[in-house]
């Protein structure tokens, strides 16, 4: 497993865990094996879907350890497989059939990793503009989707209460609505204390996957 992801990994599961008061070793054991297995990445979905069906209490964070499960692909994997994979029909053809899987944070992963390789801190001014291109006309579909994290870019110089504020004044149709708490307030603070992230917690309205994104992305970005 890549390294970034692992830790990435491990906190997830560990604060989820925590928060719901429930053992989660057997969990993370199948998950390991998932991402370990030396297959084809649909078998890898498979074998990770297979872990969250057995494991229902951990069923909010299915889609979050996909788009880890990519990202490590991306790591790991398709370094062994030819240079031009990701190019190929069968690349294209397991794009189609896992479009409706995952969530907005396998861009963060992607944007994380290249501000690790460009060794520049990550900043959601540059995330919008420089990585996700929300000011191009080419690139309207993701200006959609960011549109309410855009027009509260001042929420990185606030604090978790405000953050939470007006996360909790989102529609449950945006697409962003499960992330957009934990995604500001990590741009907000990337480094955050063990008071701080008391803090967080407090004002988190769902403590257990909100506390699992945050803790994702903090280690992602370690």
């Amino acid at each position: 497993m890549d390294a970034k992801v692992k830790k990435a990994f491990e906190a997830g599961i560990q604060a989820y865990a925590a928060a719901e008061n429930v053992e989660a070793e057997a969990l993370v054991q199948a998950l390991r094996d998932a991402f370990d297995k030396d297959a084809p990445f649909m078998d890898k979905v498979q074998a990770l879907d297979e872990a969250f069906d057995d494991h229902q209490h951990f069923e909010e964070v299915r889609e979050v350890y996909f788009d880890l499960l990519m990202v490590n692909f991306f790591a790991e994997d398709v370094q062994k497989l030819e240079a031009d994979y990701l190019d190929s029909p069968e690349w294209e053809a397991i794009e189609e059939d896992t479009i409706d899987r995952g969530t907005e944070l396998l861009n963060i992963f992607l944007y994380l990793r290249e501000c690790a390789d460009d060794e520049i801190e990550p900043s959601l001014d540059d995330y919008l503009k420089e990585f996700l291109l929300v000011e191009e006309d080419e690139f309207q579909d993701e200006y959609a989707i960011y549109e309410k994290v855009i027009a509260n870019q001042i929420l990185v110089d606030s604090n978790y209460a405000e953050i939470a504020k007006v996360a909790s004044s989102l529609s449950y149709q945006d697409d962003l609505k499960e992330l957009f708490y934990s995604m500001m307030s990590f741009f907000a603070e990337p480094y955050p204390t063990p008071e701080q992230l008391n803090d967080f917690k407090q004002h988190a309205a769902n403590k257990s996957l909100d506390t699992a994104i945050y803790q994702i992305i903090i280690n992602f970005n370690k």
